[in-house]
């Protein structure tokens, strides 16, 4: 099984494209574009929800009946900023044309149309340090459960040089509610400097899959179960975007027993 995703750019500026259909699982979808500024790209939901996160530069958005100008604020996903980002229900037209450089990622999951178009800004989001000594990170909630949304979470992380997050390991892969729910989920991955690489390990307790990856700048890893967690070596600063989808909108996860204790 191969969970590693690397860039492969397309004409349209799209460089990653993950679907329920060449992942082999049910819910996440991702794609991440660059676009120069100018450029334009039309998107359509379909079936799905979708969140249209501006991880870098200044555009403006049409969708439905709804028009956004000046969205985004943010030239680099390591600025100490909240992102800009876009909620689509299903069976809506999109498109943006970017005034600046742009880096967009289209996180998709299925949509049920019970939730209106909203332009999410960073004053919407919570932004929270977790986690001590090595194992501080910094998350932005972008799409959270306590936020309006059919599907869809969506979570960003830095990490400091040296440190770990999705640590100590974790899963959800079981739909055992209300002692754990049920993800999939998507890694998009930022590096700074971007020559570097951060360590991530997807493994189940049987071991059907383990797999560890030396994962560079732009990489997508796909965890379709199992533990998961990020480690980012000394130099080099991560940034990873998570998008995550399942029968039931929760996220309850379940420490590997081995290494809970170092939440006591």
């Amino acid at each position: 099984m191969t969970l590693l995703c690397r860039p492969a750019t397309e004409e349209n500026g799209r460089y990653q494209h993950i679907t329920p259909e060449n992942a082999g699982w049910k819910y996440v979808g991702f794609e991440a574009y660059d676009l120069a500024e100018g450029e334009t790209v039309s998107l359509s939901s379909g079936d799905n929800e979708l969140c249209l996160v501006m991880l870098s530069g200044v555009a403006n958005f049409s969708a439905g009946d709804e028009k956004f100008a000046g969205v985004g604020d943010r030239m680099d996903v390591f600025e100490d900023k909240a992102p800009h980002a876009i909620y689509v229900p299903n069976g809506v037209d999109v498109s943006l044309t970017a005034t600046t450089k742009v880096e967009l990622a289209v996180c998709a999951a299925p949509g049920k149309g019970n939730h209106p178009i909203r332009w999410i800004k960073p004053d919407d989001m919570g932004r929270e340090a977790r986690g001590e000594g090595s194992n501080v990170r910094h998350v932005c909630n972008i799409l959270p459960q306590d936020e309006p949304a059919d599907s869809l979470l969506v979570v960003e992380v830095k990490t400091p040089n040296g440190n770990w997050s999705s640590y100590p390991p974790h899963k959800h892969d079981a739909d055992n509610i209300p002692h754990e729910s049920y993800l999939e989920e998507t890694y998009y991955h930022r590096i700074n400097p971007q020559q570097g690489f951060v360590f991530q390990r997807v493994y189940t307790d049987d071991l059907d899959i383990d797999e560890t990856m030396a994962v560079e700048d732009r990489c997508v890893v796909k965890v379709p179960r199992g533990y998961h967690p990020v480690g980012a070596p000394h130099g080099y600063d991560s940034y990873y975007l998570n998008v995550m989808a399942g029968p039931t909108r929760t996220w309850i996860f379940h420490n590997h027993p081995d290494h809970a204790w170092m939440l006591k």
